[in-house]
């Protein structure tokens, strides 16, 4: 039995409601997150969200739904964690 059973591999979708919630569907695990983004690995691709305040609200595992608050500024997909990891080098370098 796959462990992403519970998870429909074409159930993904993103709702933001006015910047300051975030829903996220077809989530299979949060990779790591903090105030300031979330690294969710979801059935179409890593999805990052950054922002201000974020705070995880609801996860639930069975489903793969997650529920963010907070000041939303952005949210992209990388295929893998080597983008995620490129994209940090990038703007670390650049903001230096």
């Amino acid at each position: 039995m796959d462990k992403n059973d519970g998870i429909n591999s074409y159930n993904h979708g993103v709702s933001v409601i006015e910047r300051k919630n975030l829903l996220v569907t077809g989530v299979k695990k949060i990779d790591s997150f903090d105030d300031e983004e979330f690294y969710m690995d979801t059935v179409m691709g890593y999805l990052i969200v950054k922002g201000e305040g974020l705070e995880l609200i609801k996860l639930d595992t069975l489903q793969g739904n997650v529920s963010i608050k907070g000041l939303i500024k952005s949210f992209s997909y990388a295929e893998n964690a080597k983008e995620k990891d490129k994209e940090n080098s990038l703007f670390t370098k650049l903001f230096k």
